[in-house]
């Protein structure tokens, strides 16, 4: 069993509401000098097999047609 981490973020330049609604909302809780949030998306997936390099294709080919939207957002996999 492979076990994977996919971490999907916004592209720099993409506006982000809900970071910025993140931010305000931290503001108010009184916690100061945060700024610039961004908020993204993780996945923990398990794999059958043990062919790291195979499951690493398997889950950018995911990325790709499901998990992120490319045209907005990067991703990062880690097998773990």
């Amino acid at each position: 069993m492979i076990k994977a981490r996919v971490t999907v973020t916004l592209k720099n330049g993409v506006l982000d509401p809900q970071g910025k609604a993140i931010e305000g909302a931290l503001g108010a809780l009184g916690f100061d000098g945060v700024g610039a949030v961004r908020q993204g998306k993780v996945f923990d997936i398990e794999i059958d097999g043990t062919d790291a390099n195979g499951a690493e294709a398997s889950l950018k080919d995911m990325c790709e047609k499901l998990l992120a939207n490319t045209v907005i957002e990067n991703y990062s996999v880690s097998i773990t």
